[in-house]
């Protein structure tokens, strides 16, 4: 079966990308069109040669419209990420991650495709009303990043219901690991360590979050495709287990040995009503349906992106606030 991955070069992406190739599918990757050609991480992939690239801008109805030939699935990841960025352009976010999503649905319907994935957050669901937060808790959208993506889920789920289009929608919570952008919590934490920084800056440190390593989200997300089951649902990716930021950066001061203090940042602390103050996931859904089971705990998931992020380290800006 081919299939087509948008966002295919980045975070998770590239890791899902990598994934699909190693179970035997033809994958046609759909990265964003740069005057450089860049592939994102996928440049330095193993599956570099293994895969067709597709240079397109998602808000650009042809180029989605046409990287579809000869595709019989998609997993849709291209969106806007960023929360802090969502605060400073609302628009931009609308425009790729709610039409961006049309256009991925409207495609998929044009096309017949067998079944379309599209990319959730757990940042729909907002500060837990109640844990752990399964598929039924109410969303509230706290940032415009939150409100576009509740958006898109919801012309997803209009689609299966209107036009009977095969939608599943892909829930995932935090997930960390190598690749992910110098903006998220650990990778800011960890290359402040490693750049022998005595203070780290962060925003608030008493929200919880639940971390789910990258390679088990991408399982996910497989395990996920290959039921026959949960099509016009949502399904949580999560591990099931929350931590608060402040015991994060203990145990990541941990493990590479820092003794480092933090100080806060106010550029990184959310509005007042807009920080989600606890997520935690009830995965009792996905394990129910599918064969997933994750490999990585925390401290193991840990280690492997402290690794990578020593042979990364160029890639980071451990003294620059990203949005």
């Amino acid at each position: 079966m081919k299939l087509l991955i948008t966002g295919a070069g980045g975070f998770i992406g590239s890791h899902l990308t990598e994934l699909l190739v190693k179970e035997g599918h033809d994958v046609k990757a759909f990265v964003r069109y740069n005057s450089k050609n860049n592939w994102g991480w996928l440049e330095s992939s193993i599956v570099k040669n293994d895969v067709e690239i597709i240079s397109g801008d998602i808000r650009d109805y042809d180029s989605v419209h046409n990287s579809f030939k000869n595709c019989e699935a998609v997993f849709h990841l291209a969106a806007l990420i960023g929360i802090p960025y969502s605060y400073i352009s609302p628009k931009a976010y609308i425009e790729t991650n709610i039409i961006g999503t049309y256009n991925i649905l409207q495609a998929s319907k044009e096309h017949d495709l067998k079944q379309v994935l599209v990319t959730s957050t757990s940042e729909t669901y907002g500060t837990a009303q109640y844990v752990p937060i399964d598929e039924k808790h109410p969303m509230v959208g706290q940032s415009p990043y939150s409100a576009t993506k509740i958006a898109a889920d919801q012309l997803a789920i209009s689609f299966y219901r209107s036009f009977n289009l095969p939608v599943k929608i892909v829930r995932p919570f935090n997930t960390y690991g190598p690749r992910q952008s110098a903006r998220a919590i650990i990778p800011t934490v960890i290359s402040q360590l490693l750049s022998g920084n005595e203070k780290i800056s962060l925003g608030n440190l008493t929200p919880t979050r639940d971390l789910t390593y990258v390679k088990d989200t991408c399982k996910g997300f497989l395990e996920i495709f290959k039921s026959d089951k949960l099509f016009g649902e949502i399904t949580n990716i999560g591990m099931g287990n929350e931590i608060s930021v402040s015991e994060l950066v203990k145990k990541i001061n941990s493990l590479v040995s820092s003794k480092a203090i933090v100080e806060e940042d106010t550029m990184r602390v959310r509005p007042e009503y807009s920080e989600v103050e606890r997520l935690l996931c009830d995965n009792n859904k996905l394990i129910k349906n599918t064969n997933w089971q994750p490999y990585y705990n925390l401290e193991t998931g840990l280690l492997e992106t402290i690794d990578w992020l020593k042979s990364n380290i160029e890639f980071y800006k451990p003294d620059i606030y990203n949005v």
